[in-house]
């Protein structure tokens, strides 16, 4: 949907909903879940609180269309690099590197996104978690269908390609928590070479 498009009022309504969800990742990122009230995400939006609530009928409303939208945006991302015409290991090397743009756009989404796709320490329900693990379900079938492709032109082992997927996945995302927890040490870009050498190469010497 082009927001451009949509009449003065709809456009304005888009704008207060962005910055409600924007106010409330701040919060939710410096505080915790349990520690941030609507009226403290409707004062740090500058918006009356009755405005917070014609679009999120409570907090728990709130968090999950957070979440939701950063997981859509996040594997919306993955799908795009992963449905490039190239040959197999750039369309990998681009998938890898699509998740440092995520990272880019900050540590208080990536934290919330784990928080809630590893188990969060709250307990979000009618859903939730469904819905984030359809959309990383079909990341992880694309992500499978081109490993298979690679196994069926012999550019890589003969192994079960969702397998081949859980693996990259897992490595890729132990990169970004490191980089999370300390961030100085650990560079999730710079990791990316190394990624992608241990994935394809293993790390048995020759």
């Amino acid at each position: 949907m082009d927001v451009k498009t949509l009449p003065r009022r709809e456009r304005e309504k888009v704008r207060q909903r962005e910055e409600l969800l924007a106010a409330a990742l701040d919060l939710f990122s410096q505080k915790g879940y349990h520690n941030v009230s609507m009226h403290e995400v409707a004062e740090r939006a500058e918006f009356a609180v009755g405005t917070l609530y014609k679009f999120f009928k409570n907090k728990e409303d709130l968090y999950k269309a957070l979440i939701m939208a950063k997981a859509a945006e996040y594997h919306r991302a993955l799908k795009d690099a992963l449905s490039e015409k190239k040959d197999v290991p750039s369309i990998l090397l681009d998938y890898v590197a699509a998740k440092a743009a995520f990272v880019a756009g900050g540590a208080a989404t990536l934290r919330l996104y784990f928080a809630e796709t590893r188990g969060a320490s709250f307990n979000i329900k009618a859903g939730l978690d469904r819905d984030i693990r359809d959309l990383y379900n079909e990341v992880m079938a694309k992500l499978a269908s081109v490993l298979a492709g690679g196994v069926k032109k012999k550019v890589l082992r003969k192994l079960d390609p969702y397998y081949m997927a859980m693996a990259l996945e897992g490595m890729t995302n132990a990169f970004l928590l490191s980089w999370l927890e300390d961030p100085e040490r650990h560079s999730y870009e710079g990791s990316i070479p190394t990624v992608m050498d241990m994935f394809l190469k293993g790390v048995l010497a020759e």
